[in-house]
């Protein structure tokens, strides 16, 4: 959706040389008299927030508020959360890919976030980049200028992270193939997994599962089909109806059939 006049928001692909890093940007403001409340959708993805306008706040599901100020990391995004952009509000989101976050800022602990990246790095590196990016104009410029930065930081991807997010076989279990495939234990490429990417293969197959039921719903909205819960969680895999509501319940904390009629009002951070 893009209204220029009132609540403008839209994705920005990024280059062929960093769609290792980066699935996409998201840039999003206000510029009607009223805040603006959104749901956004589990990703997996951890996330680098710079606000560029008046306030934003983000909502947890446990009611915490935290107000972005100029910039923020958190994620990986296992849970949805609500966000406010005030009137004049302006963000641009970059969503790290994979094992990205970690190639660029090093030894994290994933469980720290939310945090001012300039901590993690203790250095004050992004209030400069911050300042600088407030000066360009174009959001595409932006972007760019984002993208020169980050090409000193980061590092390189070892075996393991590359051959995790380079798996594509469904049929297969990603630990056991890959460990079987360089010699070395499950155990080994499970601790590789969560260090690197801020989450386990089950909990990734899980929000797999969660988000391709969410596409269906979606897309029998936009065909004005009426949804069919049967036919979705024999599609997605589900055992029955309460284990598709129940996975509903704890990525959004609505059932499905909120979801379906608020769904307007949630987005996605990740890339299409």
């Amino acid at each position: 959706m893009k209204n220029a006049e009132e609540d403008n928001n839209y994705r920005i692909n990024v280059p062929s040389a960093f769609e290792n890093v980066f699935s996409h940007f998201y840039f999003a403001e206000n510029k009607t008299a009223h805040p603006i409340t959104k749901t956004l959708l589990p990703s997996f993805q951890t996330i680098l927030v710079f606000n560029f306008g008046s306030r934003a706040f983000l909502k947890s599901e446990q009611n915490n508020f935290l107000e972005v100020e100029k910039c923020l990391v958190l994620g990986p995004i296992k849970q949805a959360f609500d966000y406010t952009l005030d009137p004049d509000s302006e963000i641009l989101v970059a969503n790290f890919k994979e094992d990205a976050f970690y190639r660029f800022f090093g030894s994290v602990l994933f469980d720290a976030l939310p945090i001012h990246p300039d901590v993690l790095i203790q250095k004050n590196c992004f209030t400069s980049l911050w300042e600088e990016l407030k000066e360009i104009a174009n959001t595409q410029d932006q972007v760019n200028y984002i993208l020169e930065f980050c090409k000193p930081y980061l590092r390189e991807q070892n075996t393991i992270t590359s051959l995790l997010g380079d798996f594509k076989e469904d049929n297969l279990n990603p630990i056991k193939a890959i460990a079987s495939k360089i010699n070395q234990s499950e155990r080994n490429i499970q601790l590789n997994q969560k260090k690197f990417f801020g989450y386990t293969i089950k909990e990734a197959s899980r929000y797999e599962r969660f988000l391709k039921a969410v596409e269906l719903i979606q897309k029998n909205t936009v065909s004005s089909t009426t949804t069919d819960w049967i036919t979705i969680v024999d599609h997605c895999g589900y055992y029955d109806q309460s284990q598709l509501i129940h996975d509903f319940k704890y990525y959004m904390n609505i059932s499905p059939t909120k979801f379906l009629k608020f769904q307007s009002d949630i987005c996605s951070s990740k890339a299409d």
